[in-house]
């Protein structure tokens, strides 16, 4: 009864949101160019970032799709700058956020932009030229960029006024929606039925070793009917075919996070490991069979550290002088911007890249065919400008 009455509140204010967007009185808009939702229903820790990073190996890889201008498009979570900002390779997370900068810094030459509007920054990515105007130059650090042809959508799954040409929701393995509950009791920050709604789902964070009739109960938990295991779709209780795919995380090679870096630390048995992320646990246990972590520092997501963390992480390195000082690939774009780190902290310290990869080889043929369809089918369709749904 208690939960109940705690949950009412944010259950009703969201039911009523999304109603008014699904009856029109809210407007929902489209982009110009086909638009690539990758989000999720839950407070952080289901993957966004190496999804994002996935589906551009994906788009670049690709013949076709590769020609293209492809840019990414984010909140910037955190970030000093306002606005809309383009995101540049020598920039700080402090003033993009972690997340875009990681991005920007592994792809280049992707055009990779921040703006808390999304039908705004999706208008700037797709004509530029309108930045050149007195008030968006006021505001707005950019380089010469070229128009995007495609553009992906971090975390904007809960941003109803922008529709997307293909979404698609993460949810952890280890946390499925339709165990969890809303905030504050829960993790789930939107309805959990609301993942019906999308093109396509990704359990993230799967066992390598997954096989087809646990794939089966997941689509089952999650109310799809007449799942087909070999083709990845369901049917979703409103009759709409609905994509299923599953993921690992596979860790790279340690990355030192300055230029200073040694890499004969890494080689050490001893590590320091610190993070500023959802869930630190799989990557303390994948790290637990090679080193013995002698010392761990957990902080909340997206955490600005501040003196006295670096000097507690600094103490720990000192009592253990031939330990590695471990983080995550998303903290490491932070403490790139600390200020006070000695040398041999910049000799010590190295990051963890990881990357997602799909459980089977043909689950991964099938979402490649999946997203290319849905972006050369809307070049196909007749474009007006803008569009809009009422």
């Amino acid at each position: 009864m208690i939960d109940t009455i705690l949950l009412f509140p944010y259950w009703l204010s969201l039911k009523i949101r999304h109603l008014l967007y699904d009856k029109g009185v809210k407007k929902v808009s489209e982009a110009d160019v086909p638009t690539i939702c990758i989000g999720n229903v839950t407070v952080g820790g289901t993957g966004k970032t190496p999804h994002t990073e996935m589906l551009l190996r994906t788009l670049l890889a690709d013949n076709e799709l590769g020609r293209k201008s492809i840019a990414v498009l984010s909140r910037g979570y955190k970030r000093k700058l306002k606005g809309f900002q383009q995101v540049v390779v020598n920039g700080s997370s402090a003033e993009y956020g972690d997340e875009p900068m990681q991005i920007k810094r592994k792809f280049p030459m992707v055009t990779v932009a921040v703006d808390g509007s999304r039908i705004e920054g999706c208008d700037f990515l797709v004509h530029p030229e309108k930045l050149q105007t007195e008030k968006a130059a006021k505001k707005c650090k950019f380089k010469e960029m070229l128009p995007a042809d495609v553009i992906i959508l971090d975390d904007a799954f809960q941003h109803r006024a922008l529709k997307p040409t293909l979404s698609i929701v993460l949810i952890d393995h280890n946390r499925p929606t339709f165990k969890d509950h809303l905030l504050p009791l829960g993790k789930l920050r939107d309805l959990p039925e609301r993942v019906e709604k999308a093109d396509v789902l990704i359990i993230t964070k799967c066992p390598y070793d997954m096989n087809s009739w646990q794939k089966c109960t997941w689509a089952d938990n999650l109310g799809l009917k007449n799942f087909n295991a070999k083709e990845c779709y369901g049917i979703t209780p409103d009759g709409k075919k609905q994509y299923i795919f599953f993921t690992s995380i596979a860790y790279d090679t340690p990355e030192p996070v300055f230029p200073e870096g040694d890499p004969r630390y890494i080689h050490s048995k001893r590590m320091i490991l610190f993070s500023g992320i959802a869930n630190d646990t799989p990557l303390a246990r994948w790290l637990s069979g090679d080193y013995n972590i002698v010392k761990r520092f957990r902080f909340s997501d997206h955490h600005q550290f501040s003196k006295g963390n670096i000097a507690s992480i600094s103490s720990a390195a000192l009592a253990n002088s031939t330990a590695v000082v471990m983080t995550t690939e998303k903290d490491a774009q932070r403490i790139r911007d600390c200020k006070r780190l000695s040398y041999d902290m910049k000799m010590r310290m190295f990051y963890l890249p990881i990357k997602t990869k799909f459980v089977t080889e043909e689950e991964e043929r099938i979402f490649i065919s999946v997203v290319k369809k849905s972006l050369t089918e809307s070049d196909s369709e007749p474009q007006q400008t803008p569009r809009e749904w009422y």
